[in-house]
Parts: structure tokens; C-alpha cells; sequence
């Protein structure tokens, strides 16, 4: 049984938290992250944050093991820093075919006008390694020795996992209008980052699919060039506690209201069996931390049942706040655990 969980914006909807949350709570045997070091997931617990580009956001849970799958590009100083940060040295693995990123490569990217300038990379060299993976010359995990103690194929991990009965959670980055394939070109990144892109990434079929959970923000936000409907600025965002800085590149997000036209589409797109929305408390204030539905203000649950029946899909995971455990946790209720 696999459940897989891909933003459903411009990324930044709070998928780390989500994901997280689904570690600890689920127990999942094996967690596997997708993408590359170009998009980062934050993760706070009991006021201590974790700030990730690599290692899967289930890292919480030391039952989970966790592995990146054979889509990934990563580069060895923030994989190795990362590993030490969450203590996770014994049970991460890395599938031979992750291609690795060098200075070269983000050397090669900084210095592209076009990519900097026009498209708003991060400069993190995952579009110039992309580019020489499809080309065949990007070297892979397999080529250093460093990784050999962490070498795995995560495919045949993933299949015997759901062979035995267990459960697998996969994270996918970034948000479906920034897919490669789906988004608003040039405005996006180098991969397909909806539920079929981030699950060829994993290395196997659809029917092994539990669950597609798209997460959506309370507010839109997005860095880098490409049309924002609704745009703010940024005095705007700030009055109204929306305002955020990336975290990867530090840049300052553009925001706008949620937009349902957006929601629905990704929703169709990505076949969403379920629907996460965080940071509810940023539009809400009496919302912070409120951990059972009944609990939230009249005017939250109003724009929360809005939301489900324009979308037609069960809104099952309301975050409330920073916290792993600020979530609203509405599946059993609604039948899609």
C-alpha cells in the first residue's frame, strides 16, 4: 500500500509538515523523497525546525526507513550534512541511479542569464544536471565509493515492502504548476513534479496507489518569474501574515488569495484522493493549534467545507500551525485511510 503526497500550487504548501505528521502518525515501513536539492522541506517539532532538501520528512519517526528514489539528483555535501543533522545514518538509502550534483554543474546554471534572470532558478545546478543526466553524461550515485555503504535499489525496497503488507509513503516537491510538463513554461523546473512524475520517479506502477493526497496552502505563494493570478504586494502579504521567505534560496515568496480554479485543475490532475490544507491559522487567527475540528471558529469551517465541495474531493488534513501535531486529522471520519 502506497500513499503519495504532491503540492498542489507552486510549491512552499507545506508538504514537509504533512508528510511528517503521516510518519509519526501512519508508522509507515519505508518513506521515500523525490525531486532534488532545489526545493526544501521544513519540518518543526516541540519549537525545534528542521530545514530538509534531501532526507525524507518522515526522518521523525526511528521506526521509518527512509530512501531516495532512483529520480533524485543530489549532491554529496548536503545529502552527508543532512544525514548527520536527523541521525539517520542506518537507515537511509540511496537507489545507484540518483544522479549527483557537483560545483560544476551549479557553477554551469549561476552563470546562465537566462535561467537566473528570465526563469528565477534557485542556482542550485539541478537543471544544468538534468540536462546532462538526459544527455547520459551526469555521473550517479553508484560512480562514488562515499555512497556505496548507502546503495540500494529502492524499487525492489518499495516492491517488497507492499509484498509484505506494509506501507509506503512517498513525497513529492515542489507543486504541480511548476511540473516541467504540466506548468506554466518556462516558469517551471526541470522534472514532472505531479503524482505520475513523482512516482516514475520512485521506479514503479500506479496500481501499487493507496492514496494521492494533493496539498494546497490557505493562500498561494510562488518565487521566481511566471504569472501569480490575485499577486499581493508585499506590504499586503505582511498586513495580512502571509508573507513568507523560501527556504532554500531566501528569497521572499510572492503571495496571493487560494485559488480554486488552480486547486481544481491539480486536483484533476493529479487523480487527488484527498485533499491537506495548511496554515489555516494564517487566515483564521483563533484557528492556532487547534487539533479537532469542532474546535475551529464557525468562519474557518465554512471556508473549509467551501473548499471540499468545489473541489469534490474529502478534505482529510487541516494544519493549524508550525507544529508536526498542529494537524486536524479528519480520515477516519471520512473513510480514506
Amino acid at each position: 500500500m502506497l500513499d503519495l503526497v504532491v503540492g498542489g500550487f507552486y510549491g512552499d504548501e507545506g508538504k514537509g509538515k504533512v508528510i511528517a505528521y503521516l510518519g509519526l502518525k501512519d508508522d509507515p515501513k519505508l518513506a521515500v523523497r523525490t525531486g532534488s536539492i532545489n526545493a526544501g522541506h521544513t519540518v518543526t517539532l516541540e519549537k525545534r525546525t528542521w530545514k530538509l532538501r534531501l532526507i525524507p520528512s518522515a526522518f521523525l519517526n526511528p521506526n521509518v526507513k527512509l530512501a531516495l528514489g532512483p529520480g533524485v539528483l543530489m549532491s554529496l555535501d548536503v545529502f552527508m550534512k543532512e544525514v548527520k543533522e536527523t541521525e539517520s545514518c542506518n537507515r537511509i538509502f540511496v537507489d545507484p541511479h540518483v544522479g549527483i550534483i557537483t560545483a560544476e554543474e551549479i557553477e554551469e546554471e549561476r552563470s546562465d542569464e537566462y535561467l537566473m534572470n528570465v526563469v528565477g532558478s534557485t542556482g542550485s545546478g539541478t537543471g544544468m544536471a538534468e540536462a546532462k543526466r538526459i544527455l547520459r553524461k551526469l555521473k550517479l550515485a553508484r560512480d562514488y565509493p562515499e555512497l556505496k555503504s548507502y546503495l540500494a535499489s529502492v524499487p525492489d525496497m518499495v516492491l517488497n515492502v507492499i509484498e509484505a503488507g506494509g506501507k509506503i509513503l512517498v513525497e513529492g516537491t515542489q507543486g504541480t504548476y511548476l511540473s516541467l510538463y504540466h506548468g506554466e513554461y518556462p516558469y517551471v523546473t526541470s522534472r514532472n513534479t505531479t503524482a505520475s512524475g513523482v512516482l516514475s520517479e520512485v521506479g514503479v506502477g500506479p496500481k501499487y496507489v493507496n492514496q494521492v493526497i494533493v496539498v494546497f496552502k490557505a493562500y498561494v505563494t510562488r518565487v521566481g518569474g511566471g504569472p501569480l493570478e490575485g499577486e499581493l504586494p508585499w506590504e499586503e502579504a505582511q498586513r495580512l501574515g502571509i508573507a513568507e521567505i523560501a527556504t532554500v534560496t531566501g528569497r521572499k515568496r510572492r503571495s496571493a488569495p487560494f485559488n480554486l480554479k488552480l486547486a481544481k485543475h491539480a486536483v484533476r490532475i493529479n487523480s487527488a484522493t484527498q485533499v491537506a490544507i495548511t496554515k489555516l491559522d494564517s487566515l483564521f487567527t483563533e484557528a492556532k493549534g487547534v487539533k479537532e475540528y469542532s474546535k475551529l471558529p464557525s468562519e474557518a469551517k465554512k471556508w473549509i467545507e467551501n473548499i471540499e465541495a468545489e473541489l469534490r474531493v474529502p478534505v482529510t488534513l487541516i494544519g493549524t500551525g508550525e507544529d508536526v501535531y498542529d494537524m486536524i486529522d479528519l480520515r477516519k471520519e471520512k473513510g480514506v485511510m
